[in-house]
């Protein structure tokens, strides 16, 4: 089976504290500001009472009525930023400490009624066993669930006259040579396979880099209308431990299926 390799790549170039980052998707662009707010991807119009979460370090906050917020907390390394608003598609940013000093403009998109939100809490797939060199292993807070997440659910009919993502918000621990070689991790003498996504047992994408919007394309001729669909996402293994298995820890927050 052909294997799909997602690559993100996100380069900011923020210079002074009059510019803001406009997060929308994983893609980041530049944008004038004078603080931290939501928007609504097609008006532009602000989002009121949004809840902004930092799920790792047990922080939650909400959007006034000019969409804007602040984030009162302390951040030392990158952490998850989570946004929800009902109506719109749950949304995830990774950030870090340059958050207060470069103000974030979070862009959301409505949700329509074929979206089926999987999951908005943080999960940990594992055997939380895992180096302080690993990909933002410093941040991990959740306990392991198991080497894998698996959910079930239908998907209507009118899913097949459109194009179908498995909608990821944001991943990290992820220490395969890939997200080494791009400088995510500092583990030097190993690396992992990377992370699987399978829908309906047919694996459908390989996840080498940790990034937020990971979108993965669900072949049409996979789902099963007004029927039992199931997405599994396992993580992936050490490739330089051969006397037992030693599962890569991940996290990952905001499971979706969108449809275009």
């Amino acid at each position: 089976m052909r294997k799909i390799a997602l690559l993100i790549v996100i380069i900011c170039a923020l210079n002074g504290i009059s510019f803001a980052k406009t997060v929308e998707g994983g893609v980041s662009t530049i944008e004038t500001t004078g603080g931290n707010r939501v928007i609504d991807t097609q008006t532009k119009e602000p989002v009121a009472n949004a809840k902004i979460s930092l799920p790792l370090l047990q922080y939650k906050t909400y959007t006034d009525e000019n969409g804007t917020f602040q984030l009162g907390t302390a951040i030392k390394d990158k952490t998850v930023m989570s946004v929800e608003k009902e109506g719109y598609r749950p949304h995830s940013v990774t950030i870090d400490k340059s958050a207060f000093s470069d103000p974030i403009i979070v862009s959301i998109q409505k949700s329509n009624a074929d979206d089926i939100n999987l999951s908005t809490q943080m999960m940990h797939l594992g055997d939380n066993n895992y180096s302080k060199n690993s990909a933002n292993s410093g941040e991990f807070q959740v306990e392991a669930i198991g080497p894998f997440y698996s959910k079930s659910f239908t998907m209507a009919a009118t899913c097949l006259n459109k194009n179908n993502f498995l909608l990821i918000g944001s991943i990290i621990g992820i220490d395969t040579a890939m997200a080494r070689a791009m400088g995510q991790n500092k583990v030097r003498n190993s690396f992992s396979s990377p992370p699987e996504v399978f829908f309906n047992g047919n694996k459908i994408a390989e996840i080498h880099l940790n990034g937020d919007g990971q979108k993965i394309r669900i072949p049409s001729n996979l789902i099963r209308p007004n029927q039992k669909n199931e997405i599994t996402i396992k993580t992936g293994r050490n490739l330089m431990q051969t006397a037992y298995i030693d599962y890569d820890d991940i996290e990952i927050m905001n499971i979706s299926l969108i449809s275009e």
